[in-house]
């Protein structure tokens, strides 16, 4: 696994991985960047011999703010057609797949602020774990772009439930720890100098599980979840994402 990287720190110790989201100067902000270098260790996980478990966390104040919204701009005057945008989508949605799928059980280490994409960064692993202090938002309707990120629709709707992420995702409203482990985007809540205990004690009895019997479990996990969902229309996440920017760009013109 190769550790050498520039927004992400890499750890490996054991059967455990560390990943650290590490551009703590942006909040942690999702650019393409970030999601290549997501996609390079996530790709090569399941050929590690070995790893039972990747923990993801955030260095600095806040876990995630969200995607790189100084990124959009960016790409729409290299291509005003929105074609980077979609690709960027595409990785966002590929990531997200890539942490749900993977044989090793994902931990989600979360701080500070978790916002928008950062959300979906979390709820996409198999386990979480927030700081009482953790402060949580779905803000994409405020920034005038629908909530199409990575596929984060049907997995908050799915763990959370309809009703409250309709009402989360309409008024864009900040909501805390104790909020999200009522609507099951948070399993644990800690103070957050327990955070890495509280982590801990969910790593030890999953290192000794069979790794067959554990891979099969997130397989069915995994296939049951989504046992009832005859189409999957977060595929065109990637497509509404960049139509909408590419929208608003012109409109503003």
């Amino acid at each position: 696994m190769m550790h050498d990287f520039k927004t992400l720190l890499v750890t490996h110790e054991g059967p455990v991985l560390t990943v650290q989201l590490n551009c703590p100067e942006t909040g942690n902000a999702i650019s393409g960047e970030i999601l290549d270098e997501l996609l390079a260790v996530l790709g090569a996980l399941d050929d590690e011999a070995g790893i039972r478990v990747l923990v993801l966390s955030g260095a600095g104040e806040d876990f995630c703010l969200g995607g790189d919204r100084a990124e959009f701009p960016a790409l729409l005057a290299e291509d005003p057609s929105g074609v980077g945008l979609r690709a960027l989508g595409n990785k966002a949605r590929r990531v997200c797949e890539a942490l749900a799928s993977t044989d090793a059980v994902t931990i989600a280490r979360l701080h500070g602020g978790v916002v928008g994409a950062g959300v979906g960064l979390a709820v996409f692993c198999d386990l979480r774990v927030g700081a009482d202090t953790c402060r949580f938002r779905l803000p994409e309707l405020g920034l005038g772009v629908p909530p199409a990120w990575g596929g984060i629709m049907p997995r908050l709707l799915h763990e959370a439930g309809a009703a409250r992420i309709r009402e989360l995702i309409l008024t864009a409203d900040n909501f805390d720890a104790a909020t999200a482990q009522e609507l099951s985007i948070l399993h644990k809540v800690v103070p957050e100098d327990q955070l890495d205990g509280a982590v801990t004690r969910w790593i030890k009895p999953l290192v000794r599980r069979s790794p067959s019997a554990l891979r099969t479990a997130k397989l069915m996990l995994n296939a049951y979840a989504n046992a009832n969902r005859l189409a999957d229309a977060s595929l065109f996440d990637a497509e509404l994402l960049s139509s909408a920017l590419t929208a608003a760009a012109s409109a503003r013109r």
